[in-house]
């Protein structure tokens, strides 16, 4: 009586399970076969370890073996036909290795980072800013923002730099009476 049972999933199939014929698959003494059998597992676990997931080994050593079947004439009359199979399944998981991390740079750069909006000083500050006027607000943002001096400011906006003292004294002035002026609504 011959027990039949479910294919293992880290192990190949069993020997004569695959119905091929011997003579095609035999070069210079070296069966096809014969060395799926003796390495699959090796290799599976070889692979298991770098890669630390046993299906995706698996999918690596069959695909390296299925390549070095169709090449199984030249495979054959290596001086160690396993040497290049374990290369093939190396070669495929770093392949793969790089093309998940490809995509995994890709898909953090097409993800929506959410910021937290600007706090309520900032708000205010920017609503103070905005009503000013244009040649003081310039001033305050390029002297405090930019930290550009008064003479580098004068030159930008060719003027004189007395012109520029007296757009920050009022910029300040005026930034200073609103700014006040919110501190004390925001209390209340």
């Amino acid at each position: 009586m011959m027990v039949t049972g479910e294919p293992r999933l880290d192990e190949p199939p069993p020997e004569g399970a695959t119905g091929r014929r011997k003579d095609r698959e035999r070069t210079d003494g070296v069966g096809f076969d014969e060395l799926y059998h003796a390495h699959f597992r090796s290799l599976t676990l070889q692979l298991t370890a770098y890669c630390g997931d046993l299906s995706q080994a698996q999918d690596l050593v069959q695909e390296a073996f299925c390549r070095a079947f169709a090449r199984w004439s030249r495979v054959s009359r290596y001086d160690d036909p396993v040497a290049w199979v374990r290369r093939v399944a190396w070669n495929l998981a770093t392949s793969r290795w790089r093309r998940l991390r490809t995509a995994q740079t890709w898909l953090l750069r097409q993800r929506e980072e959410h910021v937290p909006g600007p706090g309520p000083d900032r708000v205010a500050l920017a609503a103070a800013l905005a009503l000013l006027p244009a040649n003081h607000r310039r001033a305050v943002v390029l002297h405090y923002l930019a930290d550009l001096s008064v003479t580098q400011i004068a030159q930008q906006e060719q003027v004189p730099e007395g012109t520029v003292k007296s757009w920050l004294h009022r910029g300040r002035a005026a930034l200073a009476a609103q700014l006040a002026t919110n501190e004390v609504n925001h209390h209340e």
